[in-house]
């Protein structure tokens, strides 16, 4: 009889909690219709979704300022059983909500909302960090999804080791990147950061809780690196670690020719045992030398740059780094000079630094925070980012950089372009790049800033242009971190022939399309 009473006064308490979720729900968005009210939510789910006014701001926006999406709800859970619950919620109704993982926010088209559904924020977990070491896997790191690669890279340095594959900005989480692909100058000698991943747990959007590696449930695996977020919520990642070094030389050399500059890319990303980082970037009248990536150079050695590029119109910054290891011995002039020797950049135009391994790596956050202290970084970020084919680069240059970044000056940068090879991406997985049979294929990255709302959409239709001008004249980008599909078809186009298992993953893993609608694939 004791046993009836506590079971009556249990599930009172559950339709208390539920309505009252409902009502609170009800109050912040008046305008819709509340869907959860119908819901049998577990207790452990009622009460940690949230609809006050700053929780709804913060997953309404992202750092694109490009696009508000408001959601029903936020989610804060405090163990992966909570999003399995609320994931299995959603697909056990009758009337599935939209469910959106949100890590750092730093997605630019509202790829991480949930329209009238739950964004659930993951840093409100606490996976943690562990090192470990195998006789199979070397050394590796499980890290909880919603972790900040600083974070990752802070703790592993503690054991002398880090991870091998970056994004030139680590205030990212594991999940975010890995649910894309992770690029930076590294990528041509490790992969990106989905091609050094030993392991993941996934909750699907059946509500299932599943771990998953090459050789376990590698379908899952190799749909979720990649795959935006359609398959499943990535909440631990095994990553590769390998020694850490602890210093890094880093050097800018200067080019006037973009066939030149792109040439030396390539042949530096060929050299066995020579560099560990490559990037290249475009430097005009309005994008000085320096910038938020990073303030390399000297004053003077700025204004020496900042002229060049004045009297050229545009020059070309190719960007390298040699690791080493205070306790050994460093790599000297020579060994650099060895390595450049077969370069062609502007002669009295190369430049060095020597500092440590985490400033480098961090060097994207020191400058962020200088603009911070300004009030000037969080506005609009119109990014445009792209996958350009070898055989498309040259073209690239003369109809893009020159004929529209450079003679229609609406923005300051900066921009990237880099090289990468072909054979470190793992075509079973759902990142896609260029379909051209090319051992090299580059990066595009017009990273630029906005004053405003207004100057945002100005920026945004000359992306739309670029993309215009690109199908036009035949270059067979590929979208990286897409956001200009708008149709099933472009979509269809983007994956080529990966779109039927994309398509057929997507039946499986998330056959009610709770997950991700903020990619607006479904």
């Amino acid at each position: 009889m004791a046993k009836s009473h506590v079971l009556r006064a249990y599930i009172l308490v559950l339709y208390m909690i539920n309505n009252f979720v409902s009502s609170i729900l009800t109050k912040f968005t008046p305008w819709r219709t509340p869907s959860f009210s119908s819901l049998p939510l577990p207790l452990e789910i009622a009460t940690k979704l949230y609809a006050d006014s700053t929780s709804i701001k913060t997953a309404s926006s992202d750092f694109g300022k490009l696009l508000q999406e408001t959601p029903f709800a936020v989610f804060y859970p405090s163990t992966v059983s909570d999003i399995v619950h609320l994931v299995k919620s959603s697909y056990t109704s009758s009337s599935p909500f939209k469910i959106a993982a949100r890590g750092h926010g730093h997605s630019i088209d509202g790829q991480a909302m949930a329209k009238d559904g739950v964004v659930v924020e993951m840093t409100s977990l606490n996976g943690g960090i562990k090192v470990s070491w195998s006789d199979y896997l070397g050394f590796y790191a499980d890290v909880g999804g919603e972790q900040l690669w600083i974070d990752v890279l802070r703790t592993t340095l503690d054991h002398g080791l880090a991870p091998v594959s970056w994004t030139d900005y680590l205030y990212l989480t594991v999940g975010g990147t890995l649910s894309n692909a992770g690029i930076s100058g590294q990528t041509f000698l490790h992969g990106p950061q989905i091609s050094n991943v030993h392991e993941l747990d996934v909750i699907t959007g059946k509500g299932e809780f599943m771990t998953c590696s090459k050789n376990m449930n590698s379908e899952l695996f190799y749909g979720v690196l990649g795959g935006l977020g359609q398959f499943g919520i990535i909440t631990r990642a095994r990553i590769v670690l390998d020694k850490a070094p602890t210093r890094v030389k880093w050097v800018r050399m200067i080019y006037e020719d973009f066939g030149i500059f792109t040439k030396d890319q390539e042949h530096l990303i060929s050299i066995n045992h020579g560099l560990n980082y490559v990037e290249g970037s475009i430097i005009m009248k309005k994008s000085p030398a320096n910038n938020w990536r990073s303030s390399f150079y000297s004053i003077l050695d700025e204004e020496k740059v900042n002229s060049l590029a004045s009297k050229c119109g545009v020059v070309y910054s190719l960007e390298v780094v040699k690791y080493y290891d205070e306790f050994s011995v460093q790599p000297n002039n020579e060994e650099l000079d060895d390595i450049f020797k077969d370069l062609s950049f502007k002669t009295g135009f190369i430049f060095k630094k020597d500092v440590s391994f985490v400033d480098f790596l961090n060097r994207v956050r020191i400058e962020e925070l200088k603009l911070q202290c300004k009030g000037l970084w969080d506005v609009p970020h119109p990014w445009l980012n792209l996958f350009v084919p070898k055989s498309g680069i040259l073209e690239f240059n003369q109809h893009v950089f020159v004929d529209i970044i450079q003679n229609e000056a609406k923005s300051s940068g900066p921009f990237l372009v880099y090289p990468m090879k072909r054979t470190k991406w793992d075509d079973r997985m759902s990142a896609t790049i260029p379909d051209e049979d090319e051992d090299v294929f580059y990066t595009i990255g017009l990273l630029h800033s906005a004053r405003n709302t207004e100057d945002g959409k100005i920026i945004d239709d000359q992306n739309k242009k670029i993309l215009h001008v690109c199908a036009e004249i035949g270059i067979e980008i590929k979208q990286y971190l897409p956001r200009y599909y708008t149709t099933k078809e472009e979509w269809i186009k983007h994956f080529g022939a990966k779109w039927s298992l994309f398509e057929e993953r997507k039946a499986k893993y998330d056959p009610k399309m709770i997950l991700s609608p903020g990619q607006r694939i479904f």
